[in-house]
């Protein structure tokens, strides 16, 4: 009895989608990162963690750190906890990413961290220190929330 081809085989098999595939990878991190953060995100309980949040909290990172120049930048109240709304604040966006390097496994955490300490040595250089910010502001043993933040918006 004759043999049937491989091909022949195989394509008498139902098609099978690739799992674990993210919907997007995150610009400048590797797939095996982008999967690790879209699984801690799918699995996550917390209502500012969802899929996409980590990719949205590093665009909002470098767009507050984008305009180029020396003049010091001031982090923007949100005045609206939703959370689409919520990444307007850019302490907003490093309290997410944050979130997710404290979820991912060691090489994927290794990897985004590297990109976040990038960033954070722009944020340290572009914003001023707030002394009083242990008084006045939530969360403040967190470091990047004890920067002077802005009066109104466009900062």
């Amino acid at each position: 009895m004759p043999r049937k081809r491989p091909g022949a085989l195989r394509a008498r098999q139902p098609s099978r989608a690739p799992r674990g595939l993210p919907a997007q990878r995150i610009h400048g991190l590797s797939l095996r990162t982008s999967r690790a953060i879209e699984r801690v995100e799918r699995l996550s309980d917390d209502y500012y963690l969802y899929p996409g949040a980590t990719d949205r909290a590093l665009r909002r990172y470098r767009e507050f750190l984008s305009p180029p120049g020396r003049r010091p930048r001031y982090p923007q109240p949100s005045g609206c906890d939703c959370r689409g709304c919520s990444f307007r604040d850019v302490r907003h966006a490093r309290d997410v990413l944050e979130d997710v390097l404290r979820q991912l496994p060691p090489r994927p955490r290794a990897e985004l961290s590297h990109r976040v300490r990038a960033l954070d040595a722009a944020y340290v250089a572009r914003t001023l220190p707030d002394p009083f910010a242990g008084r006045r502001q939530w969360r403040a043993y967190l470091w990047w929330r004890r920067r002077l933040e802005g009066g109104c918006e466009g900062g």
